[in-house]
């Protein structure tokens, strides 16, 4: 049976499913703050379009934010002089205290959403008739609605963040590279090549596509046969290099044509870029940045986030996880990513998505389409091949461009339901589809959605602890709350929630720790009395620092996952903590205070000696002060107590070896 949608209803319906999206996200997310990164986005974003000045967040390439700042920029946003940054947590407050203190946050968060519902819903118009052109207007159709249906991709709609606009534009490359390597026709290859350049300027994880599509379109030039009259080999290839080219075009277009990073010759980075790539453990990865860099490849900020990308997106970082409801240290198994899909995407959607790929590895689906589709999952594995030793705090946001694949496969689960005869096959998808409805459609704050596997959205946080379970977006309840039932009492509460200091200070709320010489005392105090903002990620099982007495208590009130405790608690980890910052805030200070700060970290190793960086830093103390014998008692703690991290052991176990010989 061939099922035609004319051109007209096709737009009509691709119009309705795209607007019904944007009007689900809308109406979901409209109680959302801003998630921990947007602040520092759309500062950048407006420096890059109003000083052409990329110093500011170059571990993203500029097409979010320069989309987000042009229009911020022509409806009103101060931005004050920009200057040299330290490092990246100085660079963070000067884009915090733009947005949150010195414009209107809560119009830039409206009008910033706006300018995102738009590129993401043109973005999606752009996927769909790509889709349309390569597998017809069903498949696309039913692949926008499973994307309509998706709460991540709900969730991703208005954030000012570059993981669902790379998502898109990633397939829509990959699936308009598809049909240009079938059929070698120039407008192919020119929108393929539009879409990849764009893809490059959202996000450092696009060149896995870049990478793909180069090798894949080179394969298919000299492997497919040649048809009477067809392109030579030779021309094929041009072609692809051709596609190549004009991305890299397109990237350089994003940063104005300008290698470095601001108008002087001098690097301006909160760190330069030598160390940048010094900071890579992988010989290779440093090879490669270094001969970028020499070849001036791409513009200089470029290659310095990508840098970044490289040593935490693929190399880990230091910190402890719960994934599956196991701990883990820096990472995740190999499997993280595909897990998490599989638990953030609602259990209708997945069972589309195994429909469509047992109907593909069947051969049951129509033969033109053979080429593209296996270009796609070509893609698709390709990039979970890169995920699998990828960093995993993220969370299912650094795997987004995954779920556009899956989705075409959805797609063509619903063509073949609706092109066969079988009334099974067309229950059974429209039973996936209203099963997905039913699950995710009515849940309030996407971004925390986790489906039935885990127990739904409320038990989520007791599996994983990255940020899919949240990214700082209940900010205006922990401030309503704060102000309603805290602030009237003059009780200063202990805040632990990821928002920026500068939000806390707009919203007008005080915390713990503030003022640091008020609240010393009760920072050291081995019981905690008064009252708790404490996000889900806080109460989660950790390798060090961990609050079982948090998980055992009753929270008074509880928003998502935003928990609010009240009474008093021992809790040994929280203590830890606290004593161990104040103790770093002694040792780095302007006038180093060794000996308070050698006093708070022993008590911080005290209260919960499992961390073992608290013993490093405990002995990195001794040895300044010259007590070796000590030094190497705590290096000892540390290597007693540090996670099973062949790099991390080694580095201890070689400091023990030069302490003890030399």
């Amino acid at each position: 049976m061939h099922f035609e949608i004319r051109l007209r209803i096709f737009i009509s319906l691709l119009l309705v499913f795209v607007g019904g999206a944007i009007l689900r996200s809308a109406l979901t997310t409209r109680l959302d703050s801003f998630t921990l990164d947007e602040a520092y986005h759309i500062a950048a974003g407006v420096s890059y379009v109003q000083r052409a000045d990329f110093r500011v967040n170059p571990e993203h390439p500029p097409l979010v934010k320069l989309w987000v700042g042009s229009f911020l920029s022509a409806t009103g946003f101060h931005l004050g002089p920009l200057r040299v940054f330290h490092d990246k947590l100085d660079e963070r407050r000067f884009t915090a205290e733009e947005v949150y203190l010195h414009n209107d946050p809560n119009s830039v968060r409206r009008r910033s959403r706006i300018a995102m519902w738009v590129l993401n819903g043109l973005l999606l118009v752009a996927f769909a008739l790509a889709l349309r052109r390569a597998f017809g207007a069903l498949v696309s159709l039913a692949t926008i609605l499973f994307l309509a249906i998706d709460p991540t991709v709900a969730a991703h709609l208005p954030v000012v963040m570059t993981d669902l606009p790379v998502a898109l534009l990633s397939a829509t490359a990959v699936v308009m590279g598809a049909c240009a390597f079938r059929l070698w026709k120039w407008p192919d290859l020119a929108w393929s090549s539009v879409a990849l350049g764009l893809a490059l300027g959202a996000k450092h994880s696009a060149p896995v596509f870049f990478l793909y599509l180069g090798l894949t379109g080179c394969a298919l030039a000299l492997f497919l046969p040649r048809s009477e009259g067809a392109d030579s080999r030779l021309l094929r290839m041009a072609k692809v290099f051709g596609v190549l080219a004009g991305a890299l075009l397109i990237l350089w277009g994003l940063y104005f044509f300008h290698f470095r990073e601001s108008s002087g010759p001098a690097e301006i980075f909160n760190r330069s870029l030598e160390e940048k790539i010094a900071d890579v453990g992988s010989p290779a990865y440093r090879f490669v940045l270094g001969a970028m860099t020499a070849a001036h490849v791409a513009p200089r900020a470029y290659i310095w986030g990508f840098a970044d990308t490289v040593h935490a997106g693929l190399e880990g970082r230091a910190i402890s996880q719960l994934a599956f409801g196991r701990l883990y240290y820096a990472r995740a198994p190999w499997y993280f990513f595909p897990g998490v899909l599989a638990v953030k995407l609602p259990l209708g959607l997945s069972l589309l998505t195994v429909l469509g790929g047992i109907l593909f590895l069947g051969r049951h689906l129509p033969r033109e389409w053979t080429t593209p589709a296996c270009v796609l999952w070509g893609a698709a594995i390709c990039f979970l091949f890169v995920l699998k030793s990828g960093a995993t705090y993220a969370g299912v946001r650094h795997a987004l461009p995954e779920v556009p694949f899956l989705a075409v496969l959805g797609g063509m689960a619903s063509y073949k339901a609706l092109t066969s005869h079988k009334l099974s096959r067309k229950t059974i998808v429209a039973f996936a589809f209203l099963a997905a409805c039913i699950s995710a459609v009515p849940v309030l704050r996407p971004w925390e959605y986790y489906n039935e596997i885990v127990g739904g959205t409320a038990k989520g946080y007791l599996y994983f602890d990255d940020e899919g379970v949240d990214l700082g977006q209940r900010g205006k309840e922990m401030a309503d709350y704060y102000h309603a039932v805290i602030q009237p009492t003059g009780e200063v509460p202990l805040v632990n929630y990821p928002i920026q200091p500068a939000e806390r200070k707009a919203r007008d709320i005080d915390w713990l720790g503030l003022d640091v010489s008020r609240d010393e005392n009760r920072m050291n105090s081995p019981a905690f009395s008064g009252t708790m903002l404490i996000s889900a990620q806080s109460i989660a099982r950790k390798l060090w620092w961990d609050a079982p007495e948090l998980r055992a208590a009753k929270p008074v009130a509880r928003f998502g996952n935003l928990f609010v405790f009240s009474g008093t608690l021992r809790m040994s980890g929280k203590l830890a903590r606290n004593l161990y910052g104040l103790g770093i805030r002694k040792e780095y200070a302007e006038k180093p205070d060794l000996e308070a700060a050698e006093h708070l970290l022993r008590e911080s190793a005290q209260a919960d000696p499992s961390a073992f960086f608290v013993h490093i830093e405990l002995g990195n103390i001794y040895l300044k002060r010259g007590l070796r014998d000590q030094a190497l008692q705590e290096y000892g703690a540390a290597l007693q107590y540090a996670p099973s991290d062949h790099v991390m052991r080694q580095s201890i176990e070689d400091q023990i070896r030069r302490l003890s010989t030399q």
